[in-house]
């Protein structure tokens, strides 16, 4: 297959029809408690070196380099936050922090390695999502965002604001010192049926449209990820009128597939279809049954402004064999 990965990924982003359909996966590279770890330099390199390995032999038609080790904003970091009162000790901590400094660092090589034939995409999240990733992934409490959030929204809020200043910083280093291409911007609606679309325009949607703006300066092309699993679903209509250029959403856990999700979403391009969750067809499927469920997916949803993907990471135990292959049965859809 010819290095046309760029070309094809134009056409995805500009909503035209595709010579072929773009192909893209990723995963993690290290366990989840190690998500917070960029600072220790052996998890830094470990993620630097699978980074380049899995560029090397997936080839993806679009990049999205993982932030391992960089979920974790320092000042919800510095310590385990318990409550009302601890959050309001969380600040920026400026662009010549570590936490900004290192994370250009590894993008920059990645960059470097990668060269210009592939779109490269950096994955941050919103200033929200960082605090409840730490409380949920890292503390492994799964109230606590909600939590706090209820005792004090005014609190959280001005968290949030406290990250995302230093969120805007890491954007701007990004585009002005490393050759990278867009940000794949991952948001979450908070977990709660007492949050309603009002509260979410009130209190989520100003943090999210403030750091996506500001994106905006430098790139026009992010890809909004609506990051759901399990028992976390979304309001994807919620996240309509983002000035983004592309989605990625959980197919499954909505139960809204890649057509009535791009209607949903103003046409916009989409990117996904299949299941990440382990025992989906994406890993035990045979070649015919994957060429069958790509069928089903780009026969619903056609072949403008698609890709393929999944509804989130996938585990590393998929091999790069199989994602090939599943990029070979995109590619001869099309040609059908």
């Amino acid at each position: 297959m010819t290095d046309d990965r760029r070309k094809v990924i134009d056409a995805f982003l500009n909503n035209e029809e595709e010579s072929r359909v773009p192909v893209a996966f990723w995963h993690h590279f290290v366990s989840f408690h190690d998500h917070y770890s960029g600072a220790d330099e052996e998890i830094y390199r470990t993620v630097l070196r699978e980074q380049k390995k899995f560029a090397d032999e997936v080839k993806p038609d679009l990049l999205k380099i993982m932030s391992d080790g960089f979920f974790g904003h320092p000042s919800v970091c510095r310590k385990t936050i318990r409550t009302t009162e601890d959050l309001a000790e969380l600040g920026p901590v400026g662009a010549e922090h570590p936490w900004i400094t290192k994370q250009v660092e590894y993008v920059k090589e990645i960059c470097d390695y990668c060269g210009n034939d592939v779109y490269k995409y950096y994955n941050i999240f919103s200033p929200l999502q960082y605090i409840r990733l730490r409380f949920e992934e890292y503390d492994e409490d799964f109230r606590k965002f909600v939590r706090l959030f209820h005792e004090s929204p005014e609190t959280m809020v001005k968290a949030a604001k406290c990250i995302a200043s230093d969120t805007k910083c890491l954007v701007k280093r990004l585009f002005e010192e490393t050759s990278v291409d867009g940000i794949y911007y991952s948001v979450q609606c908070v977990q709660d049926k007492l949050m309603t679309h009002e509260g979410h325009r009130k209190l989520v949607e100003p943090l999210d449209l403030d750091v996506l703006q500001y994106i905006n300066r430098f790139s026009d092309r992010t890809i909004l990820h609506i990051c759901g699993y399990g028992k976390y679903t979304n309001h994807l209509s919620w996240y309509k009128d983002y000035p983004v250029k592309a989605y990625n959403w959980a197919v499954y856990s909505e139960g809204i597939g890649l057509a009535e999700g791009k209607k949903l979403l103003n046409e916009k391009p989409v990117l996904g279809g299949f299941d990440n969750a382990e025992g989906s067809i994406l890993y035990t499927g045979s070649e015919e049954e994957l060429r069958v469920e790509i069928r089903r997916i780009l026969d619903e949803a056609g072949t403008k402004g698609v890709a393929i993907g999944a509804d989130c990471t996938i585990s590393s135990e998929v091999t790069a064999e199989r994602l090939e292959l599943i990029r070979r049965l995109v590619s001869e859809y099309h040609k059908s």
